[in-house]
């Protein structure tokens, strides 16, 4: 029941404390907020905010395209580490970039926000890919859980000197407020770099045929439409992608728009800044939590848990009127966010061929990046048509609700079964 830190599975899930820092900082902390009040200051809300929305739709787009690929290829080539490295670095350069952005330089801080998110998401394929690499099946919840919970307070700690950098300029050296989160943006670079290192030193790569990249390239593409075919087969790895494109949705809607929420219903960039380090706090302990909550009750309803809790909260967010609400949702939501995220990822690599782990993660992350493209837009149709952002997040609901049965249908001893009929024909 213990887990078992050794230095591998430390190091792998220190990546989780390295790039969160970008998830934290930077995508759902200062640049939403920064990009409004400086980058496009000048721009009317109605637009900076399609303008932003347009960003995160196209690069989540680009990753919907290129995830499957790159996954197979990397299978194909023994390559998950090297293509980690390459995605990790436009990322943490792309990040570092955006220190050097002028106020009004709209289209570059655009830019290279959409190449920064390409780089992060795209090494959370391989990132999530080498889990079958660091432990045994039996381990895959606790350090799936593990991976998250360093993630949450890797995070936070970083979000909380940023934050308090910015609210106190004078104290670093800084003119004003504006320069401080300009250097958080180098902070969140420094930080994902330097706690990279132990996964590329530390962390093997489960082999299979070695073969040079071009080759890689081509037998990737060929493997491809032959994944496509295994997927069809595996008729509970496809159910499962499906549970989980509509649940995740409903997640990443609610982590991407949570801000802009807040700031419609009034609400001021500090309460909303507060309500994300609370989440952060929270999600640490809650996410380990969650790893063991599964051992007792299963993978699967530990999900379906966290699932009913967010419907539960959207539901109660579409009717708060106060900031201390929203401070209890933060909290609740930081208990079930991290959990949600972990146990998908280990209830996933135990129903996938293991030497075919970073293909079959290159479609599970091209959906949860597709959820990011499509969530967004439903919660902004709805508040266009409407003219109410409390029905937009009302709307959220149904992503919980057909996310939720489709997951109650999975049957994860049948997918396992399926599994060895697939691997004793071939």
């Amino acid at each position: 029941m213990r887990l078992k830190i050794n230095k591998t599975t430390f190091s792998w899930a220190l990546y989780d404390w390295a790039n969160s820092a970008y998830a934290t900082v930077i995508l759902a902390g200062f640049f939403p907020l920064f990009f409004k009040q400086y980058w496009s200051d000048a721009t009317d809300v109605s637009t900076s905010t399609f303008q932003l929305g347009l960003t995160n739709a196209v690069a989540s787009t680009v990753i919907v395209i290129l995830a499957p690929v790159l996954g197979a290829v990397a299978d194909a080539g023994n390559l998950k580490k090297r293509l980690l490295f390459i995605f990790a670095l436009l990322g943490i350069l792309m990040s570092g970039g955006l220190y050097f952005v002028e106020q009004h330089e709209t289209y570059l801080a655009l830019g290279l926000f959409a190449l920064s998110i390409i780089g992060f998401s795209g090494s959370i394929i391989f990132y999530d890919a080498l889990l079958v690499s660091v432990c045994e099946e039996e381990s895959y919840n606790r350090v799936s859980s593990y991976g998250y919970a360093l993630g949450y307070l890797g995070g936070g700690v970083l979000f909380a000197f940023d934050v308090y950098m910015t609210l106190n300029p004078e104290l670093f050296g800084f003119k004003d407020s504006a320069e401080a989160v300009k250097v958080s943006f180098l902070t969140v670079s420094v930080w994902w770099f330097i706690f990279s290192l132990p996964l590329f030193f530390n962390v093997p790569e489960l082999k299979t045929k070695n073969v040079k990249m071009g080759k890689a390239v081509i037998d990737g593409f060929k493997q491809l439409k032959i994944t496509f075919r295994v997927i069809k087969k595996l008729r509970m790895v496809l159910l499962f992608l499906l549970a989980y494109w509509l649940y995740i949705d409903g997640v990443d809607t609610i982590v991407r728009m949570a801000v802009d929420y807040g700031m419609s219903l009034g609400f001021n960039a500090s309460d909303l800044i507060t309500a994300l380090l609370i989440t952060q706090f929270v999600g640490f302990p809650a996410a380990i939590g969650f790893g063991y909550l599964a051992h007792y009750i299963g993978t699967k309803q530990g999900i379906l848990l966290a699932i009913f809790v967010y419907f539960l909260m959207t539901i109660w967010a579409s009717q708060i009127t106060s900031v201390s609400e929203f401070y209890i949702l933060a909290s609740i939501i930081g208990l079930v966010q991290g959990g949600v995220q972990a146990l998908s990822r280990s209830f996933y690599a135990r129903i996938i061929p293991k030497n075919q782990s970073a293909e079959f993660f290159g479609f599970y992350n091209m959906l949860g990046k597709f959820a990011a493209v499509l969530g967004p837009i439903m919660m902004g149709v709805v508040s266009l048509t409407t003219q109410n952002p409390r029905l937009s997040m009302l709307s959220v609901s149904i992503l919980f609700i057909s996310g939720g049965i489709l997951l109650y249908f999975v049957n994860e001893e049948k997918a396992k079964e399926m599994l060895t009929d697939y691997a004793l024909e071939n």
